[in-house]
C-alpha cells in the first residue's frame, strides 16, 4: 500500500478503523478477533444497522505502532466475511 501514514501520524496512537459489512450474527466478535491477532488489548467496539439493516458498521479503536501495522490491520479486516469497505 502506498500511503502517507507515517508523515500524518506520531507513533504509537490510537487509529479508528470502521468496517462495513454484510449484516450477520457474530461480525463484530470477528473484527475484535482480527483486531486480536494484530494488537492484543481491551476493546469495546461499536456496532451500528444501516437504515434497512441489510448492513452493519462496525467502529473500533486501536493503538498502532507503526505505518506497516495500520496497512496489516486494514488488509486483515478487509478479509473478513462479508466486508465490503474498511474506513
Amino acid at each position: 500500500m502506498k500511503t502517507k501514514f507515517d508523515e500524518l501520524l506520531d507513533f504509537p496512537c490510537l487509529f479508528t478503523y470502521k468496517v462495513m459489512a454484510v449484516a450477520r450474527d457474530g461480525l463484530t466478535e470477528e473484527v475484535v478477533e482480527v483486531v486480536q491477532e494484530h494488537a492484543p488489548g481491551d476493546y469495546n467496539p461499536e456496532t451500528k444497522a444501516s437504515s434497512k439493516g441489510n448492513y452493519h458498521s462496525v467502529t473500533i479503536r486501536v493503538t498502532v505502532t507503526d505505518k506497516d501495522h495500520v496497512e496489516t490491520l486494514y488488509q486483515s479486516l478487509a478479509r473478513i466475511e462479508g466486508v465490503r469497505h474498511v474506513l
